[in-house]
């Protein structure tokens, strides 16, 4: 998957959809074009016409030179800047500028990185996206100064009337300074990225992209191999599971290194900075307090049995089962109803779920449609799973998908568009401010999910269709939740051992069957040829920690529909004011409005119940 750090300045905001809990159609693929009609490919014009846009090149060269004359003005120059009028405004005048360069560097990495997710095993996206990340990092780093000067401010220049609308971004630069080093450090932390976790990073990409496996004497990529997981026939899910397992295996060691290595580097820079806990750097970055997100661990384990044990165990007396191979986890149902959904009935089921919640929400997903802001056909070397990445404030969001042409497939663009119609709703925040941290990023997708499916959900006339819609978002919700927070254990457990020297194959492999285990309860059985699976999930690598804000943003979520279902007025409005703050303010102060406080652990018992009760209603229907 595509390391979104380097897509551009914004890129620490852009969201992933995991290709393991959701992109995944039900299926192999659909068999033929003709069936999901014209697939729309991304316009990335409006950020520029190609690698050798005039343009491109143009803005490169301000950005240059910008970044070079902020820092001859500025440096060392702050403190000067603050005392030198009564309202701020020379510092305001730094601040502006600091912002207008982010957002001209920001459009040109969102370029490079779009480019080589649409590709990523064409030689020359790869060198581009490279060459690109090597001239940001060093324009880049004559910046770095800003931040780490502006902290060693005193705090009166939070009251300056001057910069009022950027204290958001002041106030969350405050809360890294305990953890920042010298400006020379810094920059060469800055500077050393690029050949050190940036490197491993796409080193993951580009193998895990060129990764073959045998399918019916076909080779295949990742992501329709991992389609046939959820194939109608199980020798065929058996084939392809037994296929990964043989495939990672074969690579094991250099996803062992990768994984070690990283994990040093992070313990490194971890150790500099102060952090005490492996994941504190994740919750400081998410704007979570780590009580916060040990609270929402402990809920989701203690739930295990109450969610993914009995969801499992029904699900294997559905398939005449005792228990189910670790290949039928993700098995449809016997009786499910089976067809392939068009690109343009997909839009019309999303917008018309958006449009019932609000007009202005179908307006703003429908522009994605209509411009050609989305990425939807499986190509060859393109980058499996999904992603909506919003670029810069000054553009607008991308949206990549690999669209067969399933219920999940539907579910996954309606998840993706949640994600694209906040993030151009933030924009208005700008550069500083309209990214959102990861645990508020997903609140909106899975709102938009949760719109999608309730639509479905109110069309479905016979009690089959009801039943493999309730199935299929009842599994959704648990690979969300359980499947995510175990994802997050697992990592804690690898992060914290390598503190103590490196992990062998054998070791992740252990680590990995002990979490699936606790997880997934009695009723999955995880057959030799499953403990290599570990290998690939982005997450791992790109965003350590990243997994629990899926969790996070689930529960939430359910928590949120429930104050929407329950009072519908006003709310839509409340809502919209959610997105439009983008990252300027806390999580609890903008649940606040709701009546909702994450800080309370019930608050996460609340969220899982939503789960519950549909295992309930699925339940009911075998009596």
């Amino acid at each position: 998957m595509t390391d979104f750090r380097l897509l551009g300045l914004r890129g620490a905001a852009a969201t992933e959809r995991s290709i393991v809990p959701s992109s995944m159609s039900e299926s192999e693929p659909a068999d033929g074009q003709a069936q999901l009609g014209v697939l729309p490919e991304w316009n990335l014009a409006d950020l520029y016409s190609s690698p050798e846009s005039a343009t491109l090149k143009g803005d490169l060269g301000k950005g240059s030179a910008g970044a070079a004359d902020f820092q001859k003005r500025y440096q060392g120059q702050l403190e000067t800047l603050a005392s030198m009028d009564d309202d701020g405004a020379a510092l305001l005048a730094a601040i502006e500028t600091f912002e207008e360069i982010q957002d001209r560097l920001g459009r040109i990495g969102s370029f490079a990185g779009l480019l080589y997710a649409a590709n990523t095993s064409d030689p020359s996206c790869a060198k581009f996206y490279g060459d690109m990340q090597e001239q940001l990092t060093a324009i880049s780093t004559k910046l770095l100064f800003f931040e780490l000067e502006f902290n060693r401010l005193p705090d009166a220049v939070l009251e300056l009337p001057a910069i009022q609308r950027y204290r958001p971004w002041i106030e969350d630069l405050r809360k890294e300074k305990p953890h920042q080093l010298s400006d020379d450090i810094e920059r060469l932390f800055h500077e050393k990225a690029i050949s050190g976790r940036a490197a491993w990073n796409r080193l993951f990409n580009e193998t895990m992209t060129g990764l073959r496996f045998e399918m019916d004497g076909e080779q295949l990529s990742l992501e329709p191999t991992l389609n046939f997981l959820m194939h109608p026939s199980e020798g065929k899910r058996r084939m392809a599971s037994e296929s990964l397992s043989a495939v990672f295996s074969d690579n094991v060691r250099l996803f062992t290194l990768i994984t070690n290595t990283l994990a040093k580097d992070k313990e490194i820079s971890d150790r500099w900075r102060g952090f005490e806990d492996v994941a504190d750097a994740r919750h400081l970055a998410n704007r979570v307090e780590r009580p916060v997100v040990d609270a929402l661990v402990a809920a989701v384990c203690d739930a295990y049995p109450r969610v993914s044990h009995r969801y499992y165990a029904l699900k294997a007396k559905w398939l005449g089962k005792q228990t189910l191979a670790h290949w039928d986890r993700n098995a449809p149902l016997p009786d499910r109803p089976s067809r392939t959904i068009a690109w343009n009935e997909a839009e019309d089921i999303i917008l018309d779920a958006y449009g019932d919640f609000s007009n202005d929400m179908a307006d703003i997903a429908k522009t994605f449609f209509d411009k050609n802001w989305i990425d939807a056909p499986v190509r060859e070397g393109k980058s499996p799973g999904a992603f909506s990445h919003p670029t810069v404030p000054s553009a607008h969001p991308y949206i990549l998908l690999n669209y067969q042409g399933k219920p999940r497939d539907v579910m996954t663009l309606a998840h993706e568009l949640g994600h694209g119609v906040h993030q151009v709703l933030a924009n208005g925040q700008g550069a500083l401010m309209a990214p959102t941290p990861l645990t508020l990023a997903e609140t909106a997708s899975v709102f938009g999910e949760m719109l999608t499916f309730k639509k479905l959900l109110s069309q479905a006339s016979e009690p089959t269709e009801r039943k493999a819609l309730l199935a299929s978002k009842v599994e959704d919700m648990i690979n969300t939740v359980a499947r995510q927070i175990a994802f997050y254990n697992f990592e804690r457990v690898v992060h914290l051992e390598r503190r103590k020297g490196e992990l062998t194959s054998e070791r992740l492999a252990e680590i990995w069957m002990d979490v699936q285990r606790e997880s997934l309860g009695p009723a999955v059985e995880l057959k030799p040829g499953y403990e290599p699976f570990w290998c690939y999930i982005p997450h791992f690598i790109h965003s350590p920690f990243y997994v629990y804000a899926y969790a996070f943003g689930e529960c939430l979520v359910n928590s949120l529909y429930a104050v929407y279902e329950d009072a519908n007025e006003g709310f839509a409005e409340k809502y919209f004011d959610m997105l439009r703050a983008g990252g300027s303010k806390h999580y609890g102060e903008l649940m606040a409005p709701f009546g909702l406080d994450a800080s309370d652990p019930e608050f996460w018992s609340l969220g899982l119940s939503v789960i519950e009760r549909l295992i309930d209603e699925l339940e009911a229907m075998e009596h």
